[in-house]
């Protein structure tokens, strides 16, 4: 009887989810900049011409089924993207509104310690371009309140239904609410850090959640086209057909599947940078890695002109002694260094993360105490070990003493740190105490959400560890499936040639001659390749690092790819000869 419910309201849930969808699309067209007249006259309707030419042109045509199914379904994708790109834009939006809605709110929380108008406050946040769409959002709520002559509270009220992000907008309704009673805004920002910060750790484990499906999605998408890469090579020996075009399609179609799962994942994946990159100072950590790329680089560009040679023959070294898929791993171990480099740095960074809580709290707490300035409290701070952060608090300090202004001092702190939680935050109170605010709450503030966002990330790194254990499991187990199959298709060419006589002729249900052996190995690496290079985005993007850290998975993933090829040849091959 259950079951019978469930299916009758299984409809009722699709057609809800629906109506859902629909609703939010026509709205997103609503909240576009853009009238809605002029969009359709210039995207949807050259789409939905496009979609009318496919059609045409299906009609007429008499291409194969194979080829020309296709050709509509590119047209109908075309109106299909028109028509939901608003609804895909408001989305951008209401992701960017949500992951830097934690830094905003607490930098709000800063401003409305100090003694400067609340609408001052707005004012000031919609000066930090940083902030991207809530930077947006305060700017139109002070032209609400200077051009329109608004109350505050009724301009939050009309950005609230306009907003596309659910936790924004109840927080300005929330806001408008206290600023309408006569309340403080700072009594109602320092009770509210707990809801936004909840908030925020649900908007951030939601994405982590997601980003474990798409990883199940993956295991399963490459696993399908292992077995297509398998099947292109292997099924050409009974059909005839030509094998290189197999196998070139299904290379072709996995880099686009990969390629689509990269941006998945980083549409997925929470805005949580690790890095800061100061737009006007180079530090020595920036030329280290700078030096270490360049170094990579051309290393990588005389190894491969090496490995060209000896292909050519142009050495004495026989080209045969070495199995192919080393020449493909060979040239790319240089880039090691930078990724090391990187990776190195980047521990570094976290260490000094996991200090600066500390710290920051020791300075609050000490200024407020002592009623004293930021250098003279420093000057005892500094003998206090911060771990990695130490180097970096005693140049603070130094840079103080010696009269250089306290933005431009803790602009090369920030710079040297490379964190950007750490800019963020020691920005956040470089302003607050230059406003008046109270060095000790805003210490413990910034401590206290410093802290969920650092556990959170703790979380992230032990999914970015799984996925990146997937990732290297399914590169192995594909390679392997891969060689396999060449070298079957390898031995069988082998031995119809010795099973022909002069009353049979084999080649007439084996048909070896199709085959190019060496152009299909070369493919299959091109695939290796290609695995290594979009799986190690895919690591950056899951952890938020650098973009060099990526080249350390880079070789990894294709030095393990090609021993697993020439484990494949020679002890598959020689198991299958015997």
């Amino acid at each position: 009887m259950a079951t019978n419910e469930e299916t009758a309201e299984n409809p009722r849930d699709a057609k809800d989810l629906l109506a859902d969808f629909a609703a939010s699309t026509v709205e997103s067209y609503r909240q576009m900049e853009t009238p809605v007249s002029r969009y359709l006259t210039l995207v949807v309707a050259p789409a939905s011409v496009f979609f009318v030419i496919t059609l045409v042109v299906y009609v007429v045509t008499d291409f194969p089924l194979l080829i020309a199914a296709p050709i509509p379904l590119l047209g109908l994708l075309a109106v299909g993207v028109a028509l939901v790109y608003p609804k895909i834009l408001q989305d951008q939006k209401r992701k960017e509104i949500e992951d830097r809605l934690h830094l905003f709110i607490t930098h709000m929380t800063i401003l409305s310690t100090a003694n400067i108008d609340r609408v001052e406050v707005f004012r000031t946040l919609g000066e930090e371009e940083e902030y991207g769409a809530l930077s947006e959002e305060m700017r139109r709520i002070t032209q609400l309140v200077d051009t329109w002559n608004q109350s505050l509270d009724d301009a939050l009220r009309i950005r609230a239904d306009k907003s596309p992000s659910k936790p924004f907008a109840d927080f300005l309704d929330r806001l408008a609410y206290t600023i309408n009673a006569g309340q403080e805004i700072q009594d109602f920002l320092l009770s509210e850090q707990d809801v936004v910060i909840q908030n925020y750790v649900t908007i951030y484990e939601g994405s982590l959640e997601n980003l474990e499906v798409m990883k199940d999605l993956y295991l399963s998408m490459v696993l399908s086209i292992t077995f297509a890469l398998v099947f292109a090579t292997v099924l050409p020996i009974l059909t005839g057909t030509n094998p290189t075009r197999t196998v070139s399609a299904v290379v072709v179609l996995f880099a686009f599947i990969q390629t689509g799962f990269i941006v998945l994942i980083r549409s997925t994946a929470p805005y949580d940078p690790v890095w800061y990159h100061p737009e006007v100072q180079i530090t020595d950590a920036e030329w280290r890695i700078r030096i270490s790329v360049a170094l990579g680089l051309f290393l990588t560009v005389v190894a491969m002109a090496i490995c060209l040679l000896v292909l050519a023959g142009r050495t004495g070294v026989d080209p045969d002694s070495i199995p192919l898929p080393l020449y493909a791993a060979i040239p790319t171990t240089p880039l090691l260094i930078p990724g090391w480099a990187v990776r190195r740095e980047e521990e570094r960074i976290k260490e000094r993360d996991e200090e600066f809580t500390s710290f920051i709290r020791a300075l609050g707490a000490t200024e407020s105490a002592k009623q004293s300035t930021t250098t003279k409290v420093l000057e005892s701070l500094r003998g206090k070990d911060f771990g990695a952060l130490t180097d970096t608090v005693d140049d603070l300090y130094k840079r103080l003493n010696m009269r250089i202004e306290a933005s431009a001092a803790w602009r090369h702190f920030t710079a040297d740190s490379r964190s950007y939680l750490i800019q963020k935050f020691s920005e956040m109170y470089l302003l607050g105490r230059q406003m008046g605010g109270d060095p000790k709450k805003l210490g413990e503030l910034i401590s206290g959400n410093m802290n969920e966002v650092l556990q959170l990330r703790e979380r992230r790194a032990q999914s970015t560890v799984t996925l990146i254990g997937v990732l290297y499991g399914i590169t192995a187990a594909s390679t392997f499936a891969f060689f396999i199959g060449l070298e079957i298709v390898e031995v069988l060419s082998s031995l119809s040639v010795g099973l022909n006589t002069d009353q049979f002729d084999f080649t007439t249900i084996i048909h070896t001659q199709v085959y190019d052996i060496e152009t299909i190995e070369y493919l299959l690496l091109v695939i290796v390749l290609l695995n290594a290079v979009l799986s190690s985005l895919m690591i950056r993007i899951a952890d938020g690092g650098h973009k060099v850290n990526s080249y350390m998975h880079f070789v990894l993933l294709t030095w393990m790819s090609c021993l697993v090829a020439v484990f494949t040849q020679i002890v598959v091959g020689s198991f299958l000869n015997v």
